[in-house]
């Protein structure tokens, strides 16, 4: 393990065999589990004691994995979340994607693959934040984006003393766009800084990012002035 004390997972799944496997596999390497059926009681835990990553099964009873994501996500946690799930379809990966999670794991799975899921996703969400410059501001760990400030110390935006806490794929596109302004980075670039031990994310999970920061940042998200798009190719971030 890289940290100090055993990294604290919260497993949502209300299949009690697969549940069973995946939090006796984890517990032996080294993690602490904490097993729930519901994402309610996640919700009600989550605001309570924060977890370092929650792995939670999309097909739940009474409120689902999607909602769940996309609730824990406006309420502000920004708790790297893997879903998993038995859709294989790309749709509905993306789907989960564009409300919040930071990754997936889609049945079947082997134990070995799960492992190396949940390390690269903690392993993403320690990277120590890189410093931006605030235009015209020298070293300062703040850059402006119109109305709004992005604080990469705190992984956030912030905006007439309200702060949005991004999830870990969100900051890592923003943060890479933010590092290269005027540059036009391609969709394969923002999919490796945001998911560089999932191979086989497609891009268009790039895109699904892009979607909620321009909700986000931009007076006109259909007509993007800060996130502009260079067709065929990626993005470029405007000053």
């Amino acid at each position: 393990m890289e940290h100090d004390r055993p990294c604290h997972l919260y497993l949502v799944e209300d299949d009690l065999s697969l549940q069973d496997m995946m939090s006796d596999y984890l517990r032996k390497q080294g993690f602490t589990v904490t097993a729930m059926v519901r994402a309610e009681e996640m919700l009600q835990r989550v605001s309570e004691s924060r977890p370092d990553l929650i792995l939670m099964d999309i097909g739940l009873p009474g409120l689902d994995g999607l909602d769940a994501c996309r609730r824990l996500r406006a309420a502000g946690h920004d708790v790297p979340l893997m879903l998993v799930t038995a859709r294989n379809e790309e749709i509905d990966r993306v789907l989960g994607l564009e409300m919040g999670a930071d990754d997936y794991l889609s049945k079947p799975f082997s134990t070995r693959e799960l492992l190396a899921r949940v390390r690269a996703l903690l392993r993403r969400a320690a990277r120590p934040a890189p410093v931006v410059a605030e235009s015209g501001a020298g070293a300062d760990a703040a850059v402006r984006i119109g109305e709004h400030t992005f604080m990469a110390a705190s992984r956030s935006l912030q905006r007439d003393g309200e702060m949005r806490i991004l999830s870990t794929v969100e900051y890592a596109i923003l943060a890479e766009l933010v590092l290269n302004p005027h540059a036009a980075i391609t969709r394969e670039r923002l999919l490796q800084v945001s998911h560089p031990r999932s191979d086989d994310v497609m891009p268009r999970a790039v895109d699904a990012s892009i979607v909620r920061l321009r909700k986000a940042l931009e007076p006109e998200p259909s007509r993007p002035r800060y996130i502009q798009t260079v067709r065929g190719h990626g993005y470029v971030f405007v000053p």
